[in-house]
């Protein structure tokens, strides 16, 4: 399976790139082909709502929106990667998802398979539940797959991170594919 997993994070060596690692290592090690599209580094403008594309044309934006589309509608798999930004996506991310403007009939009627991970510096019980929600009416909308979440809460730093069990988690959601 061709995958493309989306990280958002302006921090490179952050909580929610260390679990997006460990995911890649599992799908790897699966046999799956994994490429990463920075979203916090590549060049992308927010969707300025011109429908100049009509949902199913080019994006009057001179980014890497066009690269990014067609590593999203030429993978079977989109993995989308945020720390948690006041019980939200980053604004990364978010860019990204609106982006999707431009191709959403085609992504629709790819029924891809999703993922979600997550990285959270709260860990309190409520913590994921508009993040969840958020995503899951992406997968409802869009018409994913879901294929599982890491919501990984208490990941206040690197190190901390690694010493939860969310690095174990989204390996083995890599793995699990």
């Amino acid at each position: 399976m061709k995958i493309v997993v989306i990280e958002s994070s302006p921090h490179k060596n952050g909580s929610s790139n260390l679990l997006a690692s460990s995911f890649i290592k599992g799908a790897e090690e699966k046999g799956h082909t994994v490429t990463v599209f920075d979203a916090g580094h590549n060049m992308l403008h927010p969707c300025i709502g011109c429908d100049k594309c009509g949902m199913n044309g080019n994006c009057i934006q001179r980014d890497d929106g066009e690269k990014l589309r067609d590593l999203i509608l030429s993978s079977d798999m989109m993995v989308l990667v945020t720390p948690l930004y006041y019980y939200g996506f980053s604004a990364q991310l978010k860019a990204v998802i609106d982006r999707w403007y431009s191709f959403t009939t085609r992504l629709s009627s790819k029924h891809m398979k999703t993922a979600l991970i997550v990285a959270s510096w709260d860990s309190n019980d409520w913590t994921m539940t508009d993040e969840k929600n958020h995503y899951l009416t992406l997968c409802r909308y869009i018409h994913f797959e879901n294929m599982g979440m890491i919501l990984g809460i208490g990941c206040r730093s690197v190190a901390m991170t690694r010493g939860t069990e969310f690095p174990k988690k989204s390996y083995e959601l890599g793995r699990s594919l």
